[in-house]
Protein backbone atom coordinates (compact mmCIF):
# COMPACT_ATOMS: atom_id res chain seq x y z
CA UNK A 1 0.00 0.00 0.00
CA UNK A 2 1.29 3.18 -1.21
CA UNK A 3 2.17 5.91 2.18
CA UNK A 4 1.05 9.64 1.96
CA UNK A 5 5.05 9.85 1.54
CA UNK A 6 4.70 7.83 -1.95
CA UNK A 7 1.80 9.41 -3.30
CA UNK A 8 3.08 12.86 -2.96
CA UNK A 9 4.20 14.63 -5.88
CA UNK A 10 7.65 13.68 -7.21
CA UNK A 11 10.29 16.43 -6.85
CA UNK A 12 11.69 17.08 -10.57
CA UNK A 13 15.34 16.71 -10.38
CA UNK A 14 15.24 15.51 -6.75
CA UNK A 15 17.22 12.78 -5.81
CA UNK A 16 17.18 9.78 -7.37
CA UNK A 17 16.51 6.05 -6.60
CA UNK A 18 19.81 4.05 -5.89
CA UNK A 19 19.04 1.52 -8.98
CA UNK A 20 18.31 4.69 -11.25
CA UNK A 21 21.43 6.59 -10.30
CA UNK A 22 23.87 3.42 -10.80
CA UNK A 23 21.98 3.12 -14.30
CA UNK A 24 22.83 6.60 -15.18
CA UNK A 25 25.99 6.40 -13.71
CA UNK A 26 26.93 3.67 -16.28
CA UNK A 27 25.56 5.50 -18.98
CA UNK A 28 27.12 7.91 -18.37
CA UNK A 29 31.10 6.18 -18.48
CA UNK A 30 29.78 4.65 -21.43
CA UNK A 31 28.74 7.89 -23.14
CA UNK A 32 32.15 9.21 -22.41
CA UNK A 33 34.15 6.71 -24.09
CA UNK A 34 32.13 7.45 -27.11
CA UNK A 35 32.05 11.25 -27.22
CA UNK A 36 35.86 11.53 -26.81
CA UNK A 37 36.32 8.79 -29.77
CA UNK A 38 33.79 11.62 -31.49
CA UNK A 39 36.10 14.47 -30.46
CA UNK A 40 38.95 12.59 -32.12
CA UNK A 41 37.33 11.47 -35.17
CA UNK A 42 36.12 15.13 -36.21
CA UNK A 43 39.09 16.76 -35.27
CA UNK A 44 41.16 14.10 -37.20
CA UNK A 45 38.35 14.72 -39.90
CA UNK A 46 39.49 18.26 -40.11
CA UNK A 47 42.92 17.47 -39.82
CA UNK A 48 42.35 15.48 -43.08
CA UNK A 49 40.43 17.83 -44.99
CA UNK A 50 42.57 20.55 -44.26
CA UNK A 51 45.93 19.78 -44.99
CA UNK A 52 46.57 20.56 -48.84
CA UNK A 53 48.50 17.35 -49.52
CA UNK A 54 45.69 14.89 -47.68
CA UNK A 55 42.85 16.81 -48.62
CA UNK A 56 42.56 14.86 -52.19
CA UNK A 57 42.84 11.66 -50.17
CA UNK A 58 40.10 12.76 -47.63
CA UNK A 59 38.04 13.68 -50.75
CA UNK A 60 38.48 9.92 -52.62
CA UNK A 61 38.00 7.84 -49.38
CA UNK A 62 34.75 9.85 -48.59
CA UNK A 63 33.10 9.59 -51.94
CA UNK A 64 34.21 5.76 -53.37
CA UNK A 65 31.73 3.85 -53.91
CA UNK A 66 30.42 0.61 -53.57
CA UNK A 67 27.65 -1.95 -52.80
CA UNK A 68 25.08 -3.86 -54.94
CA UNK A 69 23.76 -1.88 -57.27
CA UNK A 70 21.06 -3.84 -58.50
CA UNK A 71 19.61 -3.27 -54.71
CA UNK A 72 19.95 0.54 -54.76
CA UNK A 73 22.96 -0.02 -52.30
CA UNK A 74 25.71 1.30 -54.45
CA UNK A 75 26.58 4.56 -51.96
CA UNK A 76 29.47 6.26 -51.28
CA UNK A 77 31.83 5.38 -47.84
CA UNK A 78 30.08 9.23 -46.55
CA UNK A 79 26.64 7.61 -47.51
CA UNK A 80 27.12 4.24 -45.90
CA UNK A 81 28.29 6.31 -43.02
CA UNK A 82 25.43 8.78 -42.65
CA UNK A 83 22.52 6.09 -43.39
CA UNK A 84 23.94 2.63 -42.64
CA UNK A 85 26.32 2.58 -39.44
CA UNK A 86 24.17 5.83 -37.61
CA UNK A 87 21.09 3.36 -37.97
CA UNK A 88 23.33 1.14 -35.28
CA UNK A 89 23.13 4.69 -32.28
CA UNK A 90 19.54 5.18 -33.51
CA UNK A 91 18.72 1.47 -32.79
CA UNK A 92 20.57 2.30 -29.14
CA UNK A 93 18.65 4.97 -29.18
CA UNK A 94 15.51 3.58 -29.12
CA UNK A 95 16.29 0.76 -26.58
CA UNK A 96 17.03 3.53 -24.18
CA UNK A 97 13.75 5.29 -25.25
CA UNK A 98 12.21 2.44 -24.29
CA UNK A 99 14.03 1.85 -21.54
CA UNK A 100 12.98 5.19 -20.12
CA UNK A 101 9.23 4.61 -21.30
CA UNK A 102 8.82 1.41 -19.51
CA UNK A 103 11.52 1.42 -16.36
CA UNK A 104 13.26 4.88 -16.00
CA UNK A 105 11.83 8.36 -15.33
CA UNK A 106 9.79 8.58 -18.83
CA UNK A 107 7.73 5.99 -16.52
CA UNK A 108 6.33 8.99 -14.39
CA UNK A 109 4.51 10.89 -15.79
CA UNK A 110 4.61 13.97 -13.36
CA UNK A 111 8.30 13.22 -13.35
CA UNK A 112 9.05 13.21 -17.16
CA UNK A 113 6.57 16.25 -18.11
CA UNK A 114 9.40 18.08 -17.20
CA UNK A 115 12.74 17.02 -19.67
CA UNK A 116 9.95 16.30 -21.94
CA UNK A 117 8.82 19.58 -22.10
CA UNK A 118 12.40 21.23 -22.26
CA UNK A 119 13.06 19.19 -24.96
CA UNK A 120 10.31 20.10 -27.09
CA UNK A 121 10.95 23.86 -26.27
CA UNK A 122 14.76 23.16 -26.53
CA UNK A 123 13.89 22.02 -30.68
CA UNK A 124 11.09 24.59 -31.13
CA UNK A 125 13.07 27.95 -29.68
CA UNK A 126 16.23 27.07 -32.30
CA UNK A 127 14.08 26.48 -35.35
CA UNK A 128 12.44 30.15 -34.36
CA UNK A 129 15.80 31.47 -33.82
CA UNK A 130 17.39 30.19 -36.91
CA UNK A 131 13.78 31.23 -39.04
CA UNK A 132 13.68 34.88 -37.51
CA UNK A 133 17.62 35.25 -39.03
CA UNK A 134 16.71 34.07 -42.27
CA UNK A 135 13.77 36.01 -42.93
CA UNK A 136 15.50 39.23 -41.86
CA UNK A 137 18.33 38.46 -43.09
CA UNK A 138 17.14 36.70 -46.22
CA UNK A 139 18.28 33.49 -46.44
CA UNK A 140 16.60 30.14 -46.68
CA UNK A 141 14.60 28.73 -44.34
CA UNK A 142 15.35 24.85 -45.69
CA UNK A 143 17.67 24.84 -42.60
CA UNK A 144 15.36 25.52 -39.65
CA UNK A 145 15.70 21.96 -38.10
CA UNK A 146 19.78 21.97 -38.08
CA UNK A 147 20.00 23.37 -34.35
CA UNK A 148 17.00 21.60 -32.86
CA UNK A 149 19.39 18.19 -32.48
CA UNK A 150 21.47 18.05 -29.09
CA UNK A 151 24.43 15.20 -29.25
CA UNK A 152 24.20 12.93 -26.40
CA UNK A 153 27.82 12.00 -26.68
CA UNK A 154 29.02 15.14 -26.81
CA UNK A 155 26.94 16.78 -24.15
CA UNK A 156 27.46 13.53 -21.49
CA UNK A 157 30.84 13.51 -22.00
CA UNK A 158 31.72 17.63 -21.31
CA UNK A 159 28.76 16.44 -18.28
CA UNK A 160 30.65 13.57 -16.95
CA UNK A 161 34.44 15.44 -17.60
CA UNK A 162 33.50 18.54 -15.90
CA UNK A 163 30.31 18.48 -13.80
CA UNK A 164 31.84 15.59 -11.59
CA UNK A 165 30.41 16.75 -8.54
CA UNK A 166 27.00 17.63 -9.91
CA UNK A 167 23.93 15.73 -8.22
CA UNK A 168 23.02 12.31 -10.47
CA UNK A 169 19.63 13.38 -11.28
CA UNK A 170 20.57 16.67 -12.96
CA UNK A 171 22.08 13.76 -15.30
CA UNK A 172 19.62 11.82 -16.15
CA UNK A 173 17.28 14.61 -16.76
CA UNK A 174 19.90 15.17 -19.48
CA UNK A 175 19.92 12.17 -20.40
CA UNK A 176 16.18 12.17 -20.71
CA UNK A 177 15.87 15.08 -22.83
CA UNK A 178 18.57 14.14 -25.06
CA UNK A 179 16.99 10.82 -25.85
CA UNK A 180 13.26 12.70 -26.42
CA UNK A 181 15.46 15.24 -28.59
CA UNK A 182 16.61 12.28 -30.85
CA UNK A 183 13.23 10.52 -30.99
CA UNK A 184 11.53 14.08 -32.14
CA UNK A 185 14.89 14.49 -34.95
CA UNK A 186 14.04 11.63 -35.86
CA UNK A 187 10.12 12.12 -36.83
CA UNK A 188 11.53 15.43 -38.27
CA UNK A 189 13.66 13.91 -40.71
CA UNK A 190 10.92 11.19 -41.42
CA UNK A 191 8.03 13.86 -41.93
CA UNK A 192 10.32 16.67 -43.36
CA UNK A 193 13.48 15.43 -45.35
CA UNK A 194 12.07 12.73 -47.04
CA UNK A 195 11.22 13.89 -51.30
CA UNK A 196 9.35 10.97 -52.40
CA UNK A 197 8.31 7.39 -51.45
CA UNK A 198 8.50 4.21 -52.95
CA UNK A 199 5.48 2.35 -51.67
CA UNK A 200 6.55 -1.02 -52.47
CA UNK A 201 9.40 -0.56 -50.80
CA UNK A 202 7.90 1.10 -47.38
CA UNK A 203 5.71 -1.72 -47.30
CA UNK A 204 8.05 -4.39 -47.50
CA UNK A 205 9.99 -2.25 -44.76
CA UNK A 206 6.73 -2.13 -42.49
CA UNK A 207 6.18 -6.12 -43.27
CA UNK A 208 9.70 -6.28 -42.32
CA UNK A 209 9.14 -4.78 -38.95
CA UNK A 210 6.09 -6.60 -38.20
CA UNK A 211 8.00 -10.11 -38.19
CA UNK A 212 10.86 -8.49 -36.41
CA UNK A 213 8.00 -8.22 -33.69
CA UNK A 214 6.38 -11.32 -34.18
CA UNK A 215 9.42 -12.80 -33.40
CA UNK A 216 10.25 -11.18 -30.19
CA UNK A 217 7.29 -11.89 -28.95
CA UNK A 218 7.31 -15.49 -29.92
CA UNK A 219 10.30 -15.88 -27.69
CA UNK A 220 12.67 -16.59 -30.73
CA UNK A 221 16.21 -16.34 -30.08
CA UNK A 222 19.31 -16.35 -32.32
CA UNK A 223 21.58 -13.23 -33.97
CA UNK A 224 21.30 -14.89 -37.27
CA UNK A 225 17.91 -14.94 -37.30
CA UNK A 226 17.31 -11.14 -36.46
CA UNK A 227 21.04 -9.31 -37.96
CA UNK A 228 19.64 -10.84 -41.43
CA UNK A 229 16.38 -9.41 -40.90
CA UNK A 230 17.26 -6.37 -39.56
CA UNK A 231 19.93 -5.44 -42.88
CA UNK A 232 16.51 -6.62 -45.03
CA UNK A 233 14.56 -4.09 -43.61
CA UNK A 234 17.10 -1.25 -43.26
CA UNK A 235 17.73 -1.79 -47.19
CA UNK A 236 13.92 -1.66 -47.76
CA UNK A 237 13.57 1.31 -45.70
CA UNK A 238 16.56 2.73 -47.55
CA UNK A 239 15.07 2.02 -50.93
CA UNK A 240 11.19 3.41 -49.60
CA UNK A 241 12.67 7.22 -49.40
CA UNK A 242 12.25 7.03 -45.71
CA UNK A 243 15.87 8.20 -44.17
CA UNK A 244 17.40 4.63 -43.38
CA UNK A 245 18.24 5.27 -39.92
CA UNK A 246 13.97 5.35 -38.63
CA UNK A 247 14.66 1.28 -39.74
CA UNK A 248 17.11 1.25 -36.70
CA UNK A 249 14.99 3.24 -34.20
CA UNK A 250 11.67 1.29 -34.65
CA UNK A 251 13.81 -2.22 -34.26
CA UNK A 252 15.21 -0.67 -30.82
CA UNK A 253 11.93 0.65 -29.50
CA UNK A 254 10.10 -3.25 -30.13
CA UNK A 255 12.18 -4.65 -27.75
CA UNK A 256 11.31 -5.51 -24.58
CA UNK A 257 13.16 -3.71 -21.69
CA UNK A 258 11.09 -4.68 -18.53
CA UNK A 259 12.53 -7.86 -16.85
CA UNK A 260 10.33 -10.80 -16.48
CA UNK A 261 10.84 -13.25 -13.52
CA UNK A 262 13.74 -15.02 -13.40
CA UNK A 263 15.27 -12.81 -15.55
CA UNK A 264 18.54 -11.01 -14.45
CA UNK A 265 18.46 -8.64 -17.08
CA UNK A 266 15.97 -7.69 -19.76
CA UNK A 267 16.39 -8.92 -23.40
CA UNK A 268 16.60 -4.49 -24.68
CA UNK A 269 19.17 -4.47 -21.51
CA UNK A 270 21.11 -7.60 -23.19
CA UNK A 271 21.45 -6.18 -26.74
CA UNK A 272 21.90 -2.91 -25.94
CA UNK A 273 24.84 -4.20 -23.96
CA UNK A 274 26.22 -5.85 -26.56
CA UNK A 275 25.72 -3.42 -29.51
CA UNK A 276 26.56 -0.10 -27.38
CA UNK A 277 30.29 -0.27 -27.68
CA UNK A 278 29.43 -0.61 -31.91
CA UNK A 279 27.86 1.94 -31.98
CA UNK A 280 30.02 4.28 -29.82
CA UNK A 281 33.30 2.76 -30.91
CA UNK A 282 32.62 2.61 -34.87
CA UNK A 283 29.42 3.91 -35.98
CA UNK A 284 29.30 7.34 -34.58
CA UNK A 285 33.33 8.32 -34.89
CA UNK A 286 33.11 6.90 -39.12
CA UNK A 287 30.00 8.71 -39.30
CA UNK A 288 31.78 11.53 -37.39
CA UNK A 289 34.91 11.13 -39.67
CA UNK A 290 33.21 11.08 -43.28
CA UNK A 291 30.43 14.54 -42.18
CA UNK A 292 33.02 17.08 -40.06
CA UNK A 293 35.75 16.86 -42.74
CA UNK A 294 34.84 20.83 -44.00
CA UNK A 295 37.45 23.17 -45.07
CA UNK A 296 37.81 25.54 -42.79
CA UNK A 297 39.94 28.96 -42.78
CA UNK A 298 39.83 32.59 -41.51
CA UNK A 299 37.06 33.71 -44.25
CA UNK A 300 35.36 30.10 -43.61
CA UNK A 301 34.86 30.94 -40.06
CA UNK A 302 34.07 34.55 -40.74
CA UNK A 303 31.55 33.91 -43.34
CA UNK A 304 29.80 31.87 -40.96
CA UNK A 305 28.88 34.75 -38.91
CA UNK A 306 27.46 36.77 -41.84
CA UNK A 307 25.48 34.49 -44.12
CA UNK A 308 22.24 34.31 -42.63
CA UNK A 309 21.75 30.18 -43.18
CA UNK A 310 24.82 30.18 -40.90
CA UNK A 311 24.72 32.57 -38.20
CA UNK A 312 21.02 31.11 -37.60
CA UNK A 313 23.04 27.65 -36.88
CA UNK A 314 25.41 28.99 -35.25
CA UNK A 315 22.14 31.22 -33.33
CA UNK A 316 19.99 28.43 -32.52
CA UNK A 317 22.07 26.19 -31.09
CA UNK A 318 24.11 28.68 -28.51
CA UNK A 319 20.62 30.92 -27.72
CA UNK A 320 17.69 29.08 -28.73
CA UNK A 321 18.77 26.02 -27.29
CA UNK A 322 19.75 28.09 -23.74
CA UNK A 323 16.50 30.21 -23.95
CA UNK A 324 14.00 26.82 -24.94
CA UNK A 325 15.20 24.47 -22.61
CA UNK A 326 15.38 26.80 -19.59
CA UNK A 327 12.15 28.89 -20.54
CA UNK A 328 10.32 25.43 -21.10
CA UNK A 329 11.39 23.87 -17.77
CA UNK A 330 10.91 27.30 -16.11
CA UNK A 331 7.65 27.76 -17.14
CA UNK A 332 6.11 24.27 -16.50
CA UNK A 333 7.36 24.37 -12.96
CA UNK A 334 5.50 27.70 -12.35
CA UNK A 335 2.55 27.00 -14.17
CA UNK A 336 2.37 23.13 -13.22
CA UNK A 337 3.10 20.84 -9.72
CA UNK A 338 6.39 20.03 -10.63
CA UNK A 339 9.28 21.93 -9.02
CA UNK A 340 12.73 21.75 -8.66
CA UNK A 341 14.73 19.73 -5.84
CA UNK A 342 15.56 21.96 -2.87
CA UNK A 343 18.91 21.23 -3.01
CA UNK A 344 19.54 22.51 -6.79
CA UNK A 345 19.02 26.08 -8.04
CA UNK A 346 18.27 27.57 -11.75
CA UNK A 347 21.45 28.11 -12.29
CA UNK A 348 22.18 24.36 -12.95
CA UNK A 349 19.21 24.43 -15.09
CA UNK A 350 20.49 26.97 -17.04
CA UNK A 351 23.82 25.96 -17.14
CA UNK A 352 22.17 22.32 -18.81
CA UNK A 353 20.55 24.56 -21.08
CA UNK A 354 23.38 26.09 -22.24
CA UNK A 355 25.38 22.08 -22.49
CA UNK A 356 22.45 21.16 -24.89
CA UNK A 357 23.40 23.92 -27.49
CA UNK A 358 26.34 21.17 -28.63
CA UNK A 359 24.52 19.75 -31.91
CA UNK A 360 26.96 17.61 -34.03
CA UNK A 361 25.70 13.38 -35.19
CA UNK A 362 22.02 14.55 -36.04
CA UNK A 363 22.84 18.08 -36.78
CA UNK A 364 25.25 17.54 -39.56
CA UNK A 365 22.93 14.77 -41.02
CA UNK A 366 19.74 17.30 -41.25
CA UNK A 367 22.65 19.80 -42.56
CA UNK A 368 23.14 17.17 -45.52
CA UNK A 369 19.80 16.41 -46.14
CA UNK A 370 18.49 19.98 -45.76
CA UNK A 371 20.74 21.52 -48.26
CA UNK A 372 21.30 18.40 -50.48
CA UNK A 373 22.71 19.20 -53.83
CA UNK A 374 24.24 22.83 -52.95
CA UNK A 375 27.68 21.10 -51.38
CA UNK A 376 28.91 25.04 -50.46
CA UNK A 377 26.14 25.57 -48.79
CA UNK A 378 26.20 21.86 -47.05
CA UNK A 379 30.02 22.75 -45.83
CA UNK A 380 29.38 26.15 -44.54
CA UNK A 381 25.54 24.48 -42.52
CA UNK A 382 28.67 22.03 -41.49
CA UNK A 383 31.12 25.07 -39.83
CA UNK A 384 28.15 26.56 -38.65
CA UNK A 385 27.04 23.22 -36.38
CA UNK A 386 31.19 23.01 -35.20
CA UNK A 387 31.32 26.05 -34.32
CA UNK A 388 27.98 26.71 -32.29
CA UNK A 389 28.81 23.39 -31.01
CA UNK A 390 32.41 24.49 -29.58
CA UNK A 391 30.72 27.74 -28.13
CA UNK A 392 28.40 26.12 -26.40
CA UNK A 393 30.43 23.50 -25.03
CA UNK A 394 33.03 26.67 -23.99
CA UNK A 395 30.19 28.76 -21.92
CA UNK A 396 29.04 25.67 -20.39
CA UNK A 397 32.02 24.25 -19.46
CA UNK A 398 32.68 27.49 -17.38
CA UNK A 399 29.32 27.46 -15.43
CA UNK A 400 29.23 23.83 -14.84
CA UNK A 401 32.97 24.42 -13.30
CA UNK A 402 31.10 27.29 -11.46
CA UNK A 403 28.47 25.06 -10.21
CA UNK A 404 30.40 22.23 -9.60
CA UNK A 405 32.44 23.79 -6.96
CA UNK A 406 29.72 24.31 -4.97
CA UNK A 407 28.17 20.80 -5.13
CA UNK A 408 31.48 19.05 -4.28
CA UNK A 409 30.97 19.16 -0.75
CA UNK A 410 27.48 18.10 -0.91
CA UNK A 411 28.83 15.30 -3.15
CA UNK A 412 31.02 13.50 -0.61
CA UNK A 413 28.46 14.46 2.18
CA UNK A 414 26.39 12.54 -0.31
CA UNK A 415 29.13 9.51 -0.97
CA UNK A 416 29.69 8.94 2.68
CA UNK A 417 29.10 5.36 3.93
CA UNK A 418 30.21 5.44 7.42
CA UNK A 419 28.71 2.27 8.16
CA UNK A 420 30.93 0.58 5.44
CA UNK A 421 27.99 -1.40 4.41
CA UNK A 422 28.49 -0.56 1.14
CA UNK A 423 25.56 1.85 0.28
CA UNK A 424 25.57 5.44 0.90
CA UNK A 425 23.90 6.91 4.15
CA UNK A 426 22.32 9.08 2.42
CA UNK A 427 19.72 6.19 1.48
CA UNK A 428 19.78 4.42 4.87
CA UNK A 429 18.45 7.70 6.96
CA UNK A 430 14.68 6.28 7.49
CA UNK A 431 16.57 2.39 8.38
CA UNK A 432 16.30 1.51 11.90
CA UNK A 433 19.24 -0.90 11.79
CA UNK A 434 21.29 1.41 9.72
CA UNK A 435 20.74 3.52 12.98
CA UNK A 436 21.90 0.79 15.31
CA UNK A 437 24.88 -0.12 13.26
CA UNK A 438 26.00 3.75 13.15
CA UNK A 439 25.34 3.71 17.32
CA UNK A 440 27.71 0.36 17.90
CA UNK A 441 30.30 2.29 15.79
CA UNK A 442 29.92 5.72 17.62
CA UNK A 443 29.94 3.54 21.07
CA UNK A 444 33.41 1.63 20.27
CA UNK A 445 34.64 4.94 18.73
CA UNK A 446 34.02 6.68 21.92
CA UNK A 447 35.10 3.41 24.32
CA UNK A 448 38.55 3.72 22.31
CA UNK A 449 38.65 7.61 22.85
CA UNK A 450 37.95 7.29 26.37
CA UNK A 451 40.88 4.72 26.96
CA UNK A 452 43.13 6.87 25.54
CA UNK A 453 42.05 9.70 27.34
CA UNK A 454 42.52 8.00 30.72
CA UNK A 455 46.36 6.58 29.55
CA UNK A 456 47.27 10.33 28.26
CA UNK A 457 45.63 11.53 31.73
CA UNK A 458 47.82 8.74 33.36
CA UNK A 459 51.52 9.67 31.24
CA UNK A 460 50.41 13.45 32.52
CA UNK A 461 49.77 12.86 35.84
CA UNK A 462 53.28 10.58 36.09
CA UNK A 463 55.40 13.93 33.96
CA UNK A 464 53.86 16.24 36.95
CA UNK A 465 54.74 13.55 39.62
CA UNK A 466 58.68 14.12 38.71
CA UNK A 467 58.66 17.31 37.89
CA UNK A 468 57.58 17.84 41.35
CA UNK A 469 59.74 15.62 43.04
CA UNK A 470 62.61 16.81 41.06
CA UNK A 471 61.73 20.23 42.47
CA UNK A 472 61.80 19.35 45.83
CA UNK A 473 64.96 17.52 46.05
CA UNK A 474 66.89 20.67 44.28
CA UNK A 475 65.32 23.27 47.17
CA UNK A 476 66.28 20.63 49.95
CA UNK A 477 70.03 21.27 48.01
CA UNK A 478 72.40 23.71 49.53
CA UNK A 479 73.06 26.87 48.18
Amino acid sequence: MATPRSRAARKVLGRLSLPERNFVADALRTETVGGVLLLLAAIAALVWANIPALHAGYESVSHFRFGPSALGLDLSVAHWAADGLLAVFFFVAGIELKRELVAGDLRDPRAAVLPVVAALCGMAAPAAVYALTNLTGGGSLGGWAVPTATDIAFALAVLAVIGTSLPSALRAFLLTLAVVDDLFAILIIAVFFTDHLNFAALAGAVAGLAVFWLLLRKGVRGWYVYVPLALVIWGLMYNSGVHATIAGVAMGLMLRCATREGEEHSPGEHIEHLVRPLSAGLAVPLFALFSAGVSVSGGALADVFTRPETLGVVLGLVVGKTVGIFGGTWLTARFTKASLSDDLAWADVFALATLAGIGFTVSLLIGELAFQGDATLTDEVKAAVLTGSVIAAALATVLLKIRNAKYRKMCEAEERDDDLDGIPDVYEEDDPAYHLRMAAILERKAAEHRRIATRKEAERAGRLAEVQGGAGEQNDSPA
